[in-house]
């Protein structure tokens, strides 16, 4: 599955990009730091920067995925998108 987070415009030349996993009140990181996290290190990736891949989905995936941006040279120094992901 992949989860789209798509910045429009920035003048900050590398903003900082965030993925939480957010289910029953837990929020854990997903991509923190430029790494992957938690038992996403050997199923899931990055691509463009900014889209979360997540390979060999289970219901235990089901949840709110959060991307946060944080471009502190814009109007507007951080922003985010909440997704929610439900697998059958």
């Amino acid at each position: 599955v992949e989860l789209s987070c798509i910045i429009k415009s920035t003048v900050t030349p590398e903003p900082r990009i965030e993925w939480k996993k957010i289910r029953d009140g837990e929020t854990s990181y997903v991509f923190f730091d430029n790494k992957m996290q938690g038992d996403f290190v050997t199923r899931a990736e990055i691509l463009s920067r900014t889209s979360l891949v997540i390979r060999n989905t289970t219901r235990m995936d089901t949840a709110t995925y959060r991307c946060e941006v944080a471009a502190p040279y814009d109007t507007k120094t951080i922003d985010e998108i909440n997704i929610q992901l439900t697998v059958q």
